[in-house]
């Protein structure tokens, strides 16, 4: 077991303070996507077909459309900042640019290397929660309020430990990964399912979506995420699996936390082999 545990050290933040600065450098390129993205998203499903519905609340949720799928638009964001950073730009960094061959001829192991590559995909996600998330408060401004409460100042906190989660399994992945093509798969079979069926774009608590619902809740890690931040956002639950508010934040945290720390262990082991041959 002990041989499984990883031995991390402070040089972990070298390696992610030197994504960092890379960040910061193209900082313009980062940025746009992650601000124009949810835009675009709010314009033609909060207020494009959320107009089809008119004033009416969805089932379970005392909230309009364009208030329903806000925090469904950060939890995405998330996903996506985390997840992509963890396979596509990791795969490039190890396999075109060399940076991971360079660091590792450093006193920087194999396991600080990817435990920081970790942290850096969780970053990226509270970068983007946190963009996404002024974007929707600014858009409230001109519609209906998309943020009631004020611990929607904890959904950067929600966004980076969400981030942490998408980022161990999306380096697992990267473990796995031949080529670059590679990662249509995941994001085909992975990460577009739980695009759209994540309590994201309709409420998972609608009549005759029992299995659906259950389905979501054992295997889509973005539902917890989107849960919690609809929570922070709204102080409004809803009647997901019939679960009051206490029980709803135990499940999600829990359930977070094991999958994290679980897929957290076994990118760092997969990614040591791969790399040390």
């Amino acid at each position: 077991m002990s041989n499984w545990l990883p031995k991390l050290t402070y040089r972990v933040w070298l390696v992610w303070r030197r994504n960092l600065e890379v960040f910061r450098k193209t900082l313009f390129v980062n940025f746009l996507p992650a601000l124009l993205e949810p835009i675009l998203y709010l314009a033609a499903f909060g207020l494009g077909f959320g107009a089809l519905l008119g004033s009416s609340t969805l089932p379970g949720y005392n909230e309009s459309y364009i208030q329903f799928i806000a925090p469904g638009l950060i939890a995405i964001a998330v996903m996506y900042g985390s997840f992509f950073e963890c396979t596509y730009a990791s795969f490039v960094r190890m396999y075109f640019q060399k940076t991971f061959d360079a660091i590792i001829a450093t006193p920087v192991s194999v396991e600080e290397v990817i435990a920081g590559e970790l942290l850096w995909g969780a970053t990226r996600a509270a970068i983007n929660g946190t963009i996404v998330l002024a974007v929707v408060a600014a858009v409230g401004v001109f519609s209906k309020p998309l943020v009631t409460t004020p611990f929607a100042i904890l959904v950067p906190i929600v966004a980076f430990f969400g981030g942490l989660m998408f980022s161990s399994i999306a380096m697992c992945f990267t473990a796995s990964a031949k080529t670059i093509d590679f990662f249509n798969f995941p994001t085909f079979l992975f990460i577009t399912p739980m695009f759209l069926v994540s309590n994201t774009f309709f409420p998972l608590a609608v009549a005759h979506s029992k299995p659906l619902e259950a389905v979501a809740l054992a295997v889509f890690p973005l539902t917890h995420v989107v849960d919690m931040t609809r929570a922070l956002m709204s102080g409004n639950i809803g009647s997901l699996a019939g679960l009051n508010s206490t029980a709803m934040w135990i499940l999600a945290i829990v359930w977070v936390a094991i999958v994290t720390l679980v897929f957290f262990v076994l990118a760092i082991h997969q990614m040591k082999k791969k790399l040390i041959k």
